[in-house]
């Protein structure tokens, strides 16, 4: 089981599947947009303003729905996500590293003995 958790939690599959899911959500704002953005342009049909401000609305709700599905994602995936992996995984402390304390203990002893550093 603590291989499971470990693949959940240190790989970035988390940050992959909410990255695909942001994406998918923002592919709808984009094509609702260009489809608003075509209905702009002059055509032969009398339709013109209707079809335009049905596009815009469409427009509306698509930005909307993203905001609402990034809303979503953040709270019931980014952060119990992030909570768990600082709880099962904890950040280094701040500080030194240990290599270079180990570098710094050498040239101290080195330094003792006398040696030129």
């Amino acid at each position: 089981m603590s291989g499971f958790k470990a693949f959940i939690l240190k790989g970035n599959l988390i940050e992959i599947a909410t990255g695909l899911i942001m994406a998918l959500a923002f592919a709808s704002v984009v094509s609702t947009f260009t489809a608003w953005l075509t209905g702009l342009l002059p055509e032969t049909d009398s339709q013109l303003f209707s079809t335009a401000e049905q596009s815009f609305g469409a427009f509306l709700n698509a930005v909307v729905s993203f905001l609402i599905m990034a809303a979503v994602v953040y709270f019931f995936i980014v952060m119990p996500y992030t909570k768990a992996k600082e709880r099962f995984f904890p950040a280094e402390e701040p500080g030194t590293p240990a290599d270079v304390a180990l570098l710094e203990e050498i040239r101290d002893l080195l330094r003792a003995r006398g040696g030129a550093v």
